[in-house]
């Protein structure tokens, strides 16, 4: 009997372009006139996949946000990938906010993902939680064709990317 097709359903960010984003945002902070003399400031945390935006105060932080949404998106990240925290309160009367750059698909995410594939009754397509990524199989290469297109239309809260096809 032949060998199910399968395709895996991951959801990551490339560290490397988030960097260069990063670098690309504190280019364009050092340049920009309504921030000159501010203390205004993103460092990038690659071991707990963070991003710390610093700003003096509410408006500028939110500018900030704003020019670092750009150029991940110039970059090709994922922006739904990006979770931004409360802005709190720091030192020295500015403000703060923590940004997680999700990597892998949250179970939830992963449980809707299955719970959708289920409902549209693609036949005899079955999909699995693979720690943080997805694993679609059938028999039929159309049928995993037609579970790609459906899962593109729909949000699960995640940037969704497919890979690893074998057919």
């Amino acid at each position: 009997m032949a060998q199910p097709a399968s395709f895996d359903i991951t959801s990551t960010v490339d560290l490397q372009e988030v960097d260069n984003a990063v670098n690309q945002a504190r280019k364009e902070v050092a340049q920009r006139y309504d921030f000159k003399g501010s203390r205004a400031a993103i460092d990038l945390n690659r071991g707990d996949n963070t991003l710390t935006l610093t700003a003096d105060d509410e408006f500028k932080m939110t500018a900030l946000w704003e020019i670092l949404q750009t150029r991940m998106v110039r970059r090709g990240v994922p922006t739904k990938n990006l979770t931004p925290g409360p802005i709190e309160r720091a030192a020295n009367d500015t403000v703060r906010r923590v940004i997680t750059l999700q990597q892998g698909i949250p179970t939830e995410a992963a449980k809707d993902i299955i719970k959708f594939l289920k409902d549209k009754k693609l036949k005899k397509v079955q999909a699995a939680i693979q720690a943080d990524q997805v694993r679609v199989s059938s028999p039929s290469k159309d049928e995993l064709q037609e579970a790609m297109r459906l899962l593109r239309e729909q949000d699960f809260g995640c940037a969704l990317q497919f890979g690893n096809y074998r057919g």
